[in-house]
Parts: structure tokens; C-alpha cells; sequence
């Protein structure tokens, strides 16, 4: 006699689906506020690495920039940037951050914020 699995209750697959996006909107808002409480007004946050050379030595530091819903960079002191790139780096302690990143507010998704040519240019 062979014992196979059956597919799970499509009402399971919903569940943990629901509590999925509950969880990723809590995620997004909670981000938000502590952005907005760090730089208010905080849309868009743009880390890149740069590279320098000191006395003969290469050091790489993360430049970070606070924007507004325009694009604009905000006004913030450099307290406000670090705390900035502190709360992103341990909400996603898995990212390449030797590369481009932008996080966005209203999606909550960290990006490779890479220059790319337009595509009317490809052709």
C-alpha cells in the first residue's frame, strides 16, 4: 500500500498567505515611521559604497542619502544617516552592501540601485 500526501486545504494555503502580507505590511510601516522619525519626511534611502585611498590604503565607506517623495535630498545631520543606514543594515543583515542599494518607504523593498541606460538607447 503506497501512502501519498494530499495537497493542503486551499483555505491553509490562503491563511499563511494573509498572514504572509500582514506581516510584510507591518514590516513596511514599522520601517516608515522609524525612517520618518529619523528624517522626517524620508522617501527614498540611497546607499553606495565608496572607495578611497588613504596614506596607501584602500578603505571603503557607505555614502547615504535621504530623500523625499520628489527625489530631493532631505536635510539631515550626520547622526540621521547613520541611524539611517543602521536600521537598514539590521533589517536586511543578508545584503550585498558593496554594491548600490536604495530602499523605498512605500514598497519596502531594498533595490540594486545600479545606473542602467535607458531603453530607448538599446536599440
Amino acid at each position: 500500500m503506497t501512502i501519498q500526501s494530499s495537497p493542503r486545504p486551499r483555505a491553509a494555503v490562503a491563511l499563511e498567505g494573509a498572514r504572509a502580507a500582514r506581516r510584510r505590511l507591518t514590516f513596511i510601516g514599522v520601517m516608515a515611521r522609524q525612517l520618518d522619525q529619523i528624517a522626517p519626511g524620508t522617501a527614498r534611502v540611497r546607499i553606495v559604497p565608496v572607495h578611497t585611498d588613504r596614506d596607501g590604503e584602500q578603505h571603503v565607506a557607505l555614502w547615504v542619502s535621504l530623500d523625499d517623495a520628489l527625489g530631493l535630498p532631505l536635510r539631515a545631520d550626520r547622526d540621521a544617516h547613520r541611524a539611517a543606514l543602521s536600521l537598514l543594515r539590521s533589517a536586511f543583515p543578508f545584503a550585498d552592501w558593496t554594491r548600490p542599494r536604495a530602499y523605498d518607504t512605500a514598497t519596502g523593498d531594498l533595490v540594486l540601485d545600479a545606473p542602467a541606460m535607458p531603453e530607448e538607447l538599446r536599440r
